[in-house]
């Protein structure tokens, strides 16, 4: 009752004030990131939004809204956010397991066997695209197969950044364009049209998207030199070796995984059949690991009960001798998410507060006043997705709030749903990961253990995708419009709507 009566009496907020949170937001970010640099996750840029949020709250009051109803707003978004921060955790320990299991040190010993430096880039990109575009999951893909890529490249003497962009732009596009992946059916639904016209659409600038992505990428692997690529390389594998049975048969936890993704099982469930699986295989493929690691009077079956629970909970690290392949071999288990995970949970407590006095509403309405043309148009709706990702720090919702708002304004100016559905993507889902407290930023980056502005300048096919999509708009390239016979009887359907109050 609170709630309802003082949203009733609510002022409406002015463009400057909707503005203010994110003046101060922005602010302390930049402040932070150049005191502490990537160090700014472990706790200062928690703290901006933080201020952020008590800003947007302080405002919200001012407004007229209610304490309870900025509190339902904050809790609710925290709610929602937390399958996220149950498959982060889950991340965390499929990243131990598959390490302790020798999963990881398999496909690195594989990968340099089989890829070349030159083409190491190209391949990344395209590997990644593959089993994203499989599994439906970028996040799954960055988190096993990534890891094991960025492994690869780093002994191989490429810059960190550089595999990790390679990695994201990979599993962005299969992301993007697969029927399985929840946002390629998210923003048709939002749009309102069908999933396979939505995915069909989208190839008109995804594809080129790819081209060029892969044309950098492989410029970049020949342009590569590296004092690792002969001695150095053969040193990794040796240390790797010393310590794993490397063997095909791990091969099968990998293959597990993606079956049971792509059998849509939750991927909550799916994680965790993952790292059972591993934990499992590192009993019977690692025996001779865990025993090195056995304490006085313990038997091999508590040894191993107590090695892989660390690498289930906490940092893990296997000691070779190496320092290039110490680093590679060592994961945060869950412990390792939880900087991650309060970033999220605050990160969400600012979106709420802002979304309650109707504050990130607000600024997306200034943005489409200013949209007259089919490229300004498309060009707001990219840009607002992008703000979303930045402001409301959840992808879900960058694709969501412009849907539902720029539906109406497509299908006003006779423009087909799914050129709104495509810019929800090229705008939302691929650049959700070039925010760093953004829950793709920060979940890909903890990770990866690369920082996001480390990789957000080799993330090449998400910093192309709006841009493409923007161009195509401008250029009146396959823009597709409703037929004069269209319209007409689009907009019959939607009196009749209106006269039934569907």
């Amino acid at each position: 009752m609170t709630d309802t009566k003082n949203s009733k009496t609510q002022q409406r907020p002015n463009l400057f004030q909707a503005l203010i949170p994110i003046f101060f937001l922005i602010s302390f970010l930049a402040l932070n990131i150049w005191i502490w640099g990537d160090e700014s996750l472990e706790g200062p840029n928690q703290l901006a939004l933080l201020i952020g949020t008590t800003i947007a709250g302080l405002i919200a009051s001012r407004l007229g809204v209610s304490v309870a109803r900025i509190s339902k707003y904050i809790i609710q978004n925290i709610s929602d956010a937390m399958p996220s921060i149950l498959i982060l955790l889950l991340i965390g320990t499929l990243a131990g397991t598959w390490m302790i299991s020798g999963v990881v040190p398999m496909l690195i010993v594989y990968g340099l066997d089989l890829l070349n430096p030159t083409i190491f880039l190209f391949a990344t990109v395209l590997i990644s695209a593959i089993i994203s575009l499989a599994t439906g999951s970028s996040w799954s893909t960055i988190a096993t197969i990534g890891v094991a890529l960025l492994g690869i490249g780093t002994a191989m003497g490429f810059n960190q950044g550089m595999v990790a962009g390679a990695i994201i732009s990979g599993a962005y596009f299969g992301d993007k364009l697969s029927p399985l992946s929840d946002t390629t059916n998210l923003a048709p639904a939002m749009a309102g049209t069908d999933l396979f016209t939505h995915i069909k659409y989208m190839l008109y600038t995804t594809t080129p998207t790819l081209i060029i992505t892969l044309i950098i990428f492989l410029a970049l692997g020949f342009m590569h030199t590296s004092d690792l690529e002969t001695a150095g390389i053969e040193n990794i594998r040796t240390a790797i070796e010393s310590k794993f049975n490397i063997t095909p048969w791990l091969l099968f936890v990998p293959a597990i995984l993606i079956f049971v993704i792509v059998r849509k099982v939750s991927p909550i469930v799916a994680l965790l059949i993952g790292s059972l699986a591993a934990s499992v295989f590192a009993v019977a493929f690692q025996s001779d690991l865990i025993s090195t690691m056995a304490e006085d009077g313990n038997s091999f079956m508590l040894t191993a009960y107590i090695e892989i629970a660390q690498s289930w909970f906490g940092s893990y690290e296997i000691i070779t001798g190496n320092q290039v392949v110490d680093n590679l071999l060592s994961t945060g288990g869950m412990a390792g998410m939880l900087n991650t995970v309060w970033l999220i949970i605050i990160a969400m407590a600012f979106s709420g507060a802002m979304e309650s006095a109707g504050l990130l509403v607000r600024i997306a309405e200034a943005i489409i006043s200013k949209a007259h043309s089919t490229g300004s148009l498309v060009l707001s709706t990219v840009a607002t997705s992008i703000f979303m990702n930045i402001t409301a720090s959840e992808q879900y919702i960058s694709i969501v709030v412009p849907g539902r708002m720029f539906a109406k304004v497509f299908r006003q100016r006779r423009l087909k749903p799914e050129l709104l559905s495509r810019s929800l993507e090229d705008g939302g889902t691929v650049t959700s990961v070039l925010v760093p407290w953004n829950t793709c930023g920060a979940v890909n980056s903890s990770v990866l253990g690369v920082a996001t502005m480390s990789y957000l300048p080799y993330a090449f096919f998400n910093l192309i995708s709006p841009l493409m999509s923007i161009f195509f708009a401008y250029m009146n390239i396959k823009i597709r419009k409703y037929t004069d016979e269209e319209f007409e009887e689009l907009t019959a359907i939607e009196r009749d709507q209106e006269v039934l109050g569907v």
